[in-house]
């Protein structure tokens, strides 16, 4: 099956293809080519849930192809559940990685570590087709906390300044596997593997 992935992050489509190699020789082939042929849709809802249905429904009336859409974000406590569905745009419609942080880390200033705490949050979409009556949602959520600087080189958005308690590191100091193992978008890509596993398995029979 050819799968495309309703967003032009690279990032994420790294993330994604390396989950799914896991199903093997049976793995969908994630496409590269851009889902919105050069006019994403507004993501203008309220939720994670349905932006991503819009961006998952855009991209199967585009390409033809089945999708998969990817919403998420970060929501800090001390700023109420900010920056939430707006993290991508944070700072502006077209910011960078480095402004949304850098504003981040600027309303966060003043705030003692131990009130720093905030959730990543996916929601994973899956439509066989724009018209899909049924599509597959799982979702996925990573909580830790804000530093008060950046740390680590690896990852992409706020994973920098985004530390793992448990772990005792920050997003970006994590390797490929170890983040896909423990965060948001893994836990959101493991839930939605089992439903792919399980579509599979009853299709064969």
């Amino acid at each position: 099956m050819r799968i495309v992935l309703a967003s032009t992050n690279s990032g994420k489509l790294a993330e994604i293809r390396r989950r799914l190699s896991t199903l093997g020789d049976e793995a969908p082939i994630l496409s590269g080519e851009d889902p919105f042929a050069g006019n994403p849709p507004p993501e203008d809802a309220p939720t994670f849930v349905e932006n991503a249905l819009i961006k998952a429904r855009a991209a199967c009336a585009n390409t033809g192809l089945p999708a998969i859409a990817d919403d998420s974000g970060i929501a800090v406590d001390a700023l109420g559940g900010r920056p939430g569905i707006r993290s991508a745009r944070y700072a502006g419609e077209h910011a960078s990685d480095r402004e949304n942080i850098a504003h981040l880390l600027d309303e966060l200033r003043g705030v003692a570590l131990p009130e720093r705490t905030a959730t990543f949050i996916c929601v994973i979409v899956f439509m066989l087709d724009e018209n899909d009556p049924c599509p597959l949602i799982c979702e996925g959520r990573w909580a830790g906390r804000i530093l008060e600087a950046p740390e680590g080189r690896s990852g992409f958005g706020y994973d920098p300044i985004f530390f793992d308690d448990a772990i005792g590191m920050s997003a970006a100091e994590l390797s490929p596997e170890r983040k896909n193992a423990v965060s948001h978008r893994g836990q959101a890509l493991d839930r939605l593997i089992r439903h792919l596993e399980a579509i599979r398995g009853s299709s064969a029979s």
